[in-house]
């Protein structure tokens, strides 16, 4: 006789492991990003937390269009106890991985324990994966839950990509750069092929700016020089609260030559995998080759 349980939900995350539960989860913790992502497929987290790189707050960049006024905010890294997890009696947790199944921003024996305790959800958006990808995998959870995007968002998203197409194509040599500040010595610069967002760029024509070969798998750490040297047209600026802030580097020269050239974006490296997410930046950045394009004037900081 069988004596397995019965269960009407499960999913199988991009570690291979089956998330199962009696029922479709209602309650449910994420990892910050995740909960944005989750939140524009229609469905409210009770809690979410930060990795690492964050504080005993939201990082408000992170966290899209979330109502932190009334989701739990947990806590971060080595901040977030596994009593802090279940104390919202979470039903489902749903957490990222940059690859290799370690589960993002949150403690390896903390992870290992919470399983033992609630289905977990792992989603990878590390390197090789694209941002269709990704975003299709959080469609796919969404819908699992319950929930969807209406047909407008991709709708718009494909208006979004039609559009970003036909812009890059219009501004030409038009050179984009993303870049995370690091102080008032240094900076970080993005390795396009890295990240699945500015790889989407890429990959619609957009004429992303390679650093130095070196050292760093996602980024090329070096003085504000480098960055004024690869002279870029437009700047993805990382918004993070991990990033430094502008005023610790603001009077560097060789960054204000930077913005005094190229139009200045925010940047969220870890954006919410959503149509209409990803149409908004689509948007942005079109925005800013319309601004920087052949019949344009100088650059601005926008």
């Amino acid at each position: 006789m069988d004596e397995r349980p019965i269960t009407a939900w499960e999913f199988t995350d991009d570690r291979g492991h089956v998330a199962v539960a009696p029922e479709a989860p209602e309650r449910i913790v994420a990892y910050i990003q995740a909960g944005a992502s989750l939140w524009d497929l229609g469905i409210r987290p009770v809690g979410v937390f930060g990795s690492h790189h964050d504080g005993d707050r939201p990082d408000r960049a992170k966290s899209g269009g979330l109502p932190l006024d009334e989701v739990a905010y947990l806590g971060a890294g080595s901040g977030l106890g596994l009593d802090d997890v279940l104390a919202v009696r979470p039903d489902l947790v749903v957490a990222l991985t940059y690859g290799g199944g370690q589960v993002y921003g949150v403690e390896p024996d903390v992870a290992k324990h919470l399983e033992e305790h609630v289905p977990l959800a792992v989603l990878d958006v590390g390197q090789g994966r694209g941002l269709t990808a990704v975003r299709e995998r959080f469609a796919e959870l969404g819908r699992s839950l319950g929930a969807a995007e209406g047909p407008e968002a991709l709708t718009e998203l494909t208006r979004a990509e039609r559009e970003l197409a036909a812009d890059a194509e219009a501004a030409g040599a038009v050179r984009v750069l993303a870049l995370s500040p690091g102080g008032p010595d240094q900076v970080h610069l993005a390795r396009p092929g890295k990240w699945p967002d500015l790889s989407a760029l890429a990959g619609i024509g957009v004429r992303m700016v390679e650093p130095p070969e070196g050292p760093g798998a996602n980024w090329h750490t070096g003085p504000w020089a480098a960055a004024a040297e690869l002279a870029p047209d437009v700047v993805l600026v990382d918004a993070r609260a991990n990033a430094a802030p502008r005023e610790q580097y603001a009077g560097d020269p060789r960054w204000a030559a930077v913005a005094e050239r190229a139009v200045v974006l925010p940047w969220n490296p870890e954006i919410a995998a959503s149509a209409a997410t990803h149409a908004a930046f689509f948007d942005e950045v079109a925005g800013a080759l319309r601004g920087r394009g052949p019949r344009s004037g100088h650059g601005h900081d926008r």
